[in-house]
């Protein structure tokens, strides 16, 4: 790595362009979305559920890359909306499992051309070519740091 990563411009230090592409991304979410009342962790957990529902709020959290002390908030507020439900497990009546309910199906499927557009202006400035290649340098940046992370990824 070059000395400018460790000594120079804050604007050029990878962690700090990384957070403003969050940041950007949020933002541009938000603005696709505000029709939806959706938050860009909202529709993670939603989306999460659409390919598996059933999921103790811990199971939940980690596929949705979350941690423990967020997920319980954001799953009462799904909740709330009517966009989840939470029941008790068969095996252990204690736990509580999370499923997507058809509202929640139902503002998924209506989210889903907004969300694209999410992506899509999030990658406009990006030739094909450079978007494959940076989907591809992203990807390899997140799973090799992922244990890293406070909320590591499991599936």
């Amino acid at each position: 790595m070059g000395d400018f990563m460790l000594h120079g411009d804050l604007h050029l230090k990878p962690g700090h362009l990384i957070r403003r592409a969050q940041q950007i991304a949020v933002s541009i979410f938000l603005d696709e979305c505000k029709e939806f009342d959706l938050t860009p962790t909202q529709y993670a957990v939603l989306a999460v559920l659409r390919e598996k529902s059933d999921l103790d709020q811990i199971t939940l959290a980690s596929r949705a890359a979350l941690d423990r002390s967020t997920i319980g908030g954001l799953v009462e507020r799904l909740e709330e909306k009517g966009w989840i439900r939470r029941t008790a497990g068969v095996e252990d009546r204690r736990q509580k499992l999370v499923s997507l309910t058809e509202a929640g199906q139902a503002m998924l499927e209506t989210v889903e051309p907004s969300v694209e557009r999410v992506q899509q202006r999030l990658l406009e400035p990006l030739n094909g070519d450079e978007r494959a290649v940076f989907m591809a340098l992203l990807e390899r940046l997140v799973d090799e740091n992922n244990e890293s992370s406070r909320a590591p990824f499991k599936k």
